[in-house]
């Protein structure tokens, strides 16, 4: 109870930034370090400092896809967190499958406290640990690793920050599919639950490219026929839910139907603790769920954004406003962001885009087939009042100011790496 009460108690973080904040990115460099930003009262960014994580990042490759360079190395979110005291950062190293804990002072500063293995081996080129949630009644990080089958591991994390790895390890494979890729892991409001989003049931590292280098997304299935690499289509099991035992640990899973194909995003709401949005990859929306008391989900219809431009617009990363009433929904393969408003049970497109599209360097293209600038992670203050959006193609981290209808205005632009950066948090 000591551990529970020390690691969940709020305390308020000094700014001497007049009603600003501060905001982290990991650019995941092979010398993989945090950027720290303070944030200012109008939304614009400085760069206070970078701190090793004495872990390895993959660099520009993407092991994903077996690509040298190209942006969304991991296909996955949630790399760089923030306790909810705001007293620890944590963050993947996936070059190395590692993890790495930092303390946050009164100034939003950190300082390096621990760097341990999550206990996957590194295969290759790359490791691939790239998510992260963090239980305070527990003391417990869950890190999830794009390449199974040990895609989960467990971490204890002690009162002042220490990172100690566990022996257990969990999979989002099923006996039919033993290349599956998680995107993410999250924890249900209550602790009860995690709940694991999926985007391929293969890999494109493994499935290959055509000559021309577009992903081959369709193979031969058991019967011969030829089934989709994307997870939840057609077979409805992207969506893992497992039990969070009193210790910590995880109970066995149960694949459940997401609702649309690939769905990589789990957002829950603040106010509403049982219901959550969905970010479809393949399935080009989103949609409101929820759980029950067993576990169970239930998944409404897509709502989907314009695909004129070509399906598979890889609808990503989503935020939620603080008071529930807006999604802000990356779309990586069109270079943009769409906002949908939620009204009570309904979820409907505000502004579709919501800004301009931000070009790339023109090397990367998405698999809609549109030269993309690879936007990911994105963040969202916690007045609402500024959005912050990857676009690792074109080296930038750009700041929005929210508007009422959903659209957003840019007030900030700084430079990150080429292509490797990920991971928002702040606060």
């Amino acid at each position: 109870m000591a551990k529970e009460k020390e690691m969940g108690m709020s305390r308020e973080m000094g700014s001497s930034n007049g009603g600003g904040g501060h905001l982290y990115i990991q650019t995941n460099e092979v010398k993989n370090a945090i950027i720290h930003y303070r944030r200012s009262a109008n939304g614009t960014l400085t760069e206070v400092e970078r701190v090793a994580t004495r872990g390895a990042g993959s660099g520009t490759f993407k092991p994903i896809s077996g690509q040298s360079s190209a942006p969304n190395s991991f296909e996955g979110a949630g790399s760089v967190i923030l306790s909810p005291d705001h007293r620890f950062l944590f963050a993947t190293n996936g070059g190395d499958n590692s993890v790495s804990s930092f303390a946050v002072d009164e100034q939003g500063r950190l300082k390096l406290i621990d760097t341990k293995p999550t206990g996957t081996a590194v295969e290759g080129k790359s490791g691939t640990a790239k998510s992260l949630a963090f239980s305070p009644s527990k003391g417990m990080i869950y890190v999830v690793h794009s390449f199974g089958p040990d895609h989960i591991r467990l971490m204890s994390v002690s009162s002042d920050g220490k990172l100690t790895p566990r022996m257990e390890r969990y999979t989002a494979n099923t006996p039919e599919k033993p290349h599956r890729v998680p995107t993410m892991g999250v924890l249900s409001p209550d602790e009860k639950f995690f709940l694991v989003g999926t985007t391929f049931d293969l890999p494109i590292a493994i499935s290959g490219t055509y000559p021309d280098g577009s992903p081959i997304l369709w193979v031969p299935g058991p019967n011969g026929k030829p089934v989709s690499v994307a997870s939840n289509a057609p077979d409805p099991d992207g969506i893992v839910v497992f039990r969070v035992n009193a210790n910590g640990t995880l109970d066995d899973p149960s694949f459940q139907d997401g609702g649309g194909g690939s769905p990589f995003y789990i957002a829950f709401l603040h106010n509403r603790p049982d219901t959550f949005i969905i970010g479809y990859a393949v399935g080009d929306g989103v949609s409101l769920a929820r759980i029950d008391e067993d576990g169970r989900i239930g998944v409404d219809k897509v709502v989907p954004i314009d695909t004129r431009r070509g399906a598979i617009a890889e609808l990503c990363w989503l935020s939620v406003s603080p008071d529930d009433r807006v999604v802000y929904a990356t779309v990586f393969g069109y270079s943009d962001v769409t906002t949908f408003h939620i009204d009570g049970p309904e979820i409907k497109v505000a502004k579709d885009p919501a800004c301009p599209e931000v070009q790339g360097d023109g090397t990367f293209r998405a698999l809609c087939g549109d030269v993309s600038s690879g936007p990911s992670d994105n963040w969202v203050t916690p007045d609402g009042a500024f959005f912050y959006q990857i676009y690792g193609n074109a080296s930038k981290l750009v700041g929005y100011a929210t508007k009422p209808d959903g659209s957003l205005e840019e007030v900030t632009s700084v430079a990150i790496p080429y292509n490797s950066p990920e991971g928002l948090a702040g606060f």
